[in-house]
Order: structure tokens, then C-alpha cells, then sequence
């Protein structure tokens, strides 16, 4: 990291005074110009441009002076100071800072006081170091005691102090070195933006404390504005209010989707068992027809044989008589007599057949 760099004066052998340079880690701020030792009275050869930018005189830094207002420092200061610090390989920034005085004569309030502009440009890590109470105009009695070799701006013309550009004189010695502006971002696009937006940074202010005196703020103004904040924290309540509904109904939802697929599935696995059990090649089918089956068989009796199986007949036995069936014509008995014989014979015949 660059870092700030000191002159110091010492003598060779033929009593000139050369300076020496040494460079410092960024660990302070930039030194004020009245306040440095830093007061070198070396022969100051004039410098080109080209001889610049290749590096030469190789024994001190290339003094690169810009000068500016300086009020509400932001990036686009810090960017032109960038490139005025970047312009040769081996430079020293000097920054000029004008007065309150000079401001407001030539330009117009500022926000900042020069105490605090000062203090600003002071903390810059491009600056080596800070002129207080920069003159307007720069004169060649300025740019000879700063021992400057070249002023850095940008290349539009500077109409001031009846001056159609107060650069003018510096381009013609061959000294200036133009630098780009940053687009978007300046200290009156700022202040726009405060006074468009008043109400806005009033009540800001106000709900951090600041009293309507300290912002020059009427106290119908002031009960308007803290009323305004008062409704602005009641939408931040209701925002806050339906941004939690929303996530809980995203919750339900998201709790919901998962019970109906779990229910679905459910459903699915419920019918699948259902149609296995009972459809038709269930398991519920073939259990009823094998029951039905053995109920049947178990009703209805077996058929008997059309031919009872032959007796084997026993040898001890002499065999049976055959009957015929065929019808006898029998008279009646005559008288009682007859009829008793008859029965007697009949029961003969069966003991016959024992």
C-alpha cells in the first residue's frame, strides 16, 4: 500500500540540497501542509508530461496538485483523487481545500464546514497531503512554494470568479492533467435528493430523537409528521401481521398437501387389500368355493352300487332256495280246518329254510 511520503533534506558533496523520500505504511492521516516538516528548498526543475509518465526525475516523486470543495466526500471525490494519484508511476498528491469563506463567496453554502471538510480529505487513502484554505485561483506564487509540477482536474470548464475557466492559465503553461468525473454521484445530486425527500429525512430525525427546533420544523409540522410515523408503525404492524398469516397458512397448506398424499396412499393401499381379498380372483372367492364345495359334498350322500358284491358262499352251508316270484293262485280254504293245515305246513317250510 502506498503510504505517505516525507522530504527530508540533506547535502552532498557540492552543498546542493536534494530531497530524500521515504514511504510510510498508511497508519495516520495525511499531514496538514503547515503542519510538515516537509519545506524543501531543492532546485525544482519544470517537468513534462512525457518525462512524467516514464518515471524521471528518479530521485523525488512527481508533486500532482488537485484542489476542490470537497463538501459531502463520497466515491466520486475519492475516484478523481484516485486518478490524480495514479497518473505517474512515482507521484505525491497534494489536495488543496478552499475556505468557507472562499465557498461561500464563489460557490454557495456548504454542509459541511472546512473544518470537517478538512478532516475528510485528511482520511483518504490517496492523500499525502492536505493544503488548508486553497486559494480560487491558483497563482504561479502558490504553484512555485508547493514546488507543483501538475494540477489535476477535470477537463470541463470552470466558469468562477469571472473567470471563463480559472484552469485556463494552468493548461496553457502545460501543467494540466484532466481526470474523469464519476456520472451519478455529486455533493448537489445528494442535497437534491435530501430536499425532494424533506418530509421523509424530517421524520427519520425526528423518530431518532432530534427535537423540531433542531430541525427547524413548525410544531403543526412536527405533530404532522410524528402522527405519519405513528401510521407508518401501525402498517408495519399489519405488514408484520399478514406476513406471519401468510406463513401460517403456507404452513397448513404445505401440512394439508401432505395428509391428503398420506391419505391418498392410504386409500390406494386400503382398495389394493380390498380387491385381493374380494374381486374376482380374490382370495375371499376361492376360500367361499372350496368351502361350498366340501358343504355340498358334505349334503349330498354318496350313490349306492348298481350290484351288491357276491357272498362267498361256505361250504358248510348248502345253498339257499330259490324263490320265484311269480304269482300262485291260491283258493281259499273251505273250512277251518283246512286253514290251520295250511299254516302249519307254511310254518314248516320256514324252519326248513333255517
Amino acid at each position: 500500500m502506498v503510504g505517505h511520503q516525507e522530504c527530508t533534506m540533506e547535502e552532498d558533496t557540492r552543498d546542493k540540497c536534494t530531497p530524500k523520500v521515504s514511504r510510510k505504511t498508511l497508519t495516520a492521516p495525511a499531514p496538514f501542509a503547515d503542519e510538515t516538516s516537509c519545506q524543501c528548498q531543492a532546485p525544482h526543475e519544470k517537468l513534462t508530461i512525457a518525462q512524467a509518465r516514464l518515471g524521471t526525475p528518479v530521485d523525488r516523486p512527481v508533486r500532482v496538485y488537485a484542489d476542490g470543495i470537497f463538501d459531502l466526500f463520497h466515491s466520486g471525490h475519492a475516484r478523481a483523487l484516485m486518478q490524480a494519484k495514479t497518473l505517474f508511476p512515482n507521484s505525491y498528491l497534494l489536495v488543496g481545500v478552499c475556505s468557507d469563506d472562499l465557498t461561500h463567496k464563489f460557490k454557495g453554502f456548504t454542509v459541511m464546514n472546512e473544518a470537517e471538510r478538512y478532516e475528510a480529505l485528511r482520511h483518504c487513502r490517496y492523500v499525502d497531503e492536505v493544503i488548508r484554505d486553497a486559494p480560487w485561483t491558483l497563482t504561479p506564487e502558490f504553484l512555485e512554494k508547493h514546488k507543483i509540477d501538475f494540477v489535476a482536474h477535470d477537463d470541463i470548464p470552470y466558469s468562477s470568479a469571472g473567470s471563463d475557466d480559472v484552469y485556463k492559465h494552468i493548461k496553457e503553461a502545460g501543467m494540466f492533467v484532466p481526470t474523469q468525473r464519476t456520472e451519478g454521484i455529486s455533493t448537489s445530486d445528494i442535497i437534491t435528493r435530501i430536499v425532494r425527500d424533506y418530509d421523509v429525512y424530517a421524520r427519520r430525525n425526528l423518530q431518532r430523537g432530534y427535537t423540531a427546533k433542531e430541525l427547524n420544523v413548525s410544531f403543526i409540522n412536527e405533530k404532522k409528521y410524528r402522527f405519519q410515523n405513528q401510521v407508518d408503525k401501525m402498517k408495519e404492524k399489519v405488514k408484520n401481521v399478514e406476513e406471519r398469516s401468510k406463513e401460517f397458512v403456507n404452513r397448513v397448506e404445505e401440512k394439508s398437501h401432505d395428509l391428503i398424499q398420506k391419505w391418498e396412499e392410504k386409500s390406494r393401499e386400503f382398495i389394493g387389500n380390498f380387491l385381493e381379498l374380494f374381486g374376482p380372483d380374490g382370495a375371499w372367492k376361492q376360500m367361499f368355493q372350496e368351502r361350498s364345495s366340501r358343504m355340498l359334498q358334505a349334503l349330498s350322500p354318496k350313490q349306492s352300487p348298481v350290484s351288491s358284491p357276491t357272498r362267498s358262499r361256505s361250504p358248510s352251508r348248502s345253498p339257499s332256495p330259490t324263490f320265484s316270484w311269480l304269482p300262485i293262485k291260491t283258493s281259499p280254504p273251505s273250512s277251518p280246518k283246512a286253514a290251520s293245515a295250511s299254516i302249519s305246513s307254511m310254518s314248516e317250510g320256514d324252519e326248513d329254510e333255517k
